[in-house]
């Protein structure tokens, strides 16, 4: 009986995962060379790419929101889970063994009282004839697999955020001190005005102008003060503390800029823990096909017990109280309804969605990492361009004080350079932070750190 049932068990259900062909793109739409096909990927826990902006505050910002973030833990809790479902997964083909004890007391009309005991040991094991406990032990170990690819995903999409969120503080940090500048700096004009306005030098219109652009200049303040503390406010929750203040070590014109090197290869890509969980799911679902498939066929269960019975205690294990049992158990469908049929379709029809979701996965990250490239390139470009109108609106604004001083214009025209130059400032920083933001986002979209990477 064991022979055939044991060779039987060499048959497996189901088809053997296969990596699916995905078409993908020859080069990323904005990199400036192909891809190179190389595969120079590493599976680091947390790639440390943050470290290349230079800022001491910022590492231990995101060591801190690794540490107790409540996302993160949350995340590391279900992977415990998952790898304790796959043990319960493993422990299935084992065998089963168990005891038992009994004693009792009966009386019989006739014969009298007496007593009844008995010791055992059982065994039981389910016979892996078909491969369905292989089956089901591949997709628990795929299952864990992607619950940690789910968990590497959730610590980079928290680093991506802590250190998205400190450059966004950099930023507002530069918006509030320009506005605090150009603030004190139409006060003082203000101040000169009154006193010209006084001596009959000015008239009212112009004072009304100036104190105009002075207020307006004031109320840009409490905007921007509004949006730093809720940005340190939201900060503060991602690294596990309470709403307060963040310490920042620099500005946002200090960070350092990682450049982007030619080239890049598009398997950087593969250690996405979001496309790493797809494949997993897919290697999952293509094992619950197997799993259903064994459906049709019976199940072979053998079990057995042994032990010792005997109506006096000091004689349960001498002697004749010995007893055993064996037996085998062969279960198979006749007739389920087609509730069988039933389950092999959803199997199948999940095994598919898995595959779509994948591929889906792959087009999503390239698309990621071309989003991310342009907009470096963009925000790149419109940095030298907003410098370059800085530049020329600082000198403008020295040129209209001195005509206005010189009585060749009026001083609307000075009002007007002051306020491009305001505006101009302020997009500045903003492009500045954007470009910096785009390249956290390419960090993102390839999975962590390209500089070590590529280099290879």
């Amino acid at each position: 009986m064991l022979l055939p049932a044991l060779l039987l068990a060499g048959c497996v259900q189901g088809p053997a995962y296969v990596r699916p062909t995905v078409q993908v793109p020859s080069h990323y739409r904005f990199a400036s060379t192909p891809l190179r096909p190389d595969p120079v990927a590493t599976l680091a826990e947390v790639p440390r790419w943050w470290r290349h902006f230079g800022d001491a505050q910022l590492d231990a910002l995101v060591d801190e929101a690794l540490r107790a973030n409540h996302d993160l833990g949350i995340a590391t809790a279900r992977v415990d889970e998952f790898a304790a479902r796959a043990a319960a997964v493993r422990a299935e083909a084992l065998p089963v063994l168990g005891y038992g004890v009994a004693a009792g007391r009966q009386r019989t009309p006739g014969v009298g009282a007496g007593g009844t005991y008995a010791g055992l040991l059982s065994a039981s094991w389910e016979l892996d004839l078909w491969g369905r406990l292989r089956r089901e032990r591949e997709a628990a170990r795929a299952e864990l697999m992607a619950t940690e690819e789910a968990r590497r995903g959730v610590a980079l999409t928290l680093v991506a955020a802590v250190v998205t969120g400190y450059i966004t503080l950099l930023d507002l940090d530069r918006q509030l001190e320009i506005a605090r500048a150009t603030l004190a700096g139409r006060g003082q004009n203000v101040a000169v005005f009154q006193q010209r306005l006084d001596g009959g030098a000015l008239s009212e219109l112009e004072m009304l102008q100036v104190t105009a652009e002075y207020e307006s200049a004031a109320a840009a303040i409490p905007e921007l003060e509004q949006a730093l503390a809720t940005q340190e406010h939201a900060l503060s929750v991602l690294v596990g503390r309470n709403p307060g203040a963040i310490a920042r070590a620099g500005t946002l014109q200090a960070l350092h800029a990682p450049s982007v090197p030619p080239g890049l290869p598009s398997d950087l890509l593969a250690r996405r823990p979001d496309i790493l969980q797809s494949e997993q799911a897919l290697v999952a679902a293509n094992a619950r096909v197997g799993v259903a498939r064994t459906l049709y066929f019976p199940r072979l269960s053998l079990s057995g017990d042994a032990g010792s019975a005997s109506a006096e205690l000091d004689r349960l294990f001498t002697g004749p109280a010995r007893t055993w049992s064996f037996a085998g158990q062969l279960l198979g469908p006749i007739f389920a309804g087609g509730s069988i049929a039933a389950a092999n379709q959803q199997a199948e029809a999940r095994n598919q969605q898995a595959v779509l979701a994948y591929q889906s996965a792959i087009q999503d990250a390239f698309r990621d990492v071309d989003d991310a490239l342009v907009a470096i390139q963009s925000n790149t470009t419109l940095v030298a361009s907003l410098e370059r109108r800085v530049a020329a609106l600082r000198r403008a604004v020295g040129l209209a004080v001195e005509r206005y001083d010189n009585g060749y214009s009026d001083h609307l025209e000075v009002l007007d350079t002051e306020r491009g130059l305001f505006s101009a400032e302020l997009a500045l920083s903003s492009a500045r932070g954007n470009r910096y933001r785009a390249l956290v986002a390419l960090y993102q979209a390839l999975g962590g750190d390209w500089a070590t990477e590529a280099a290879q």
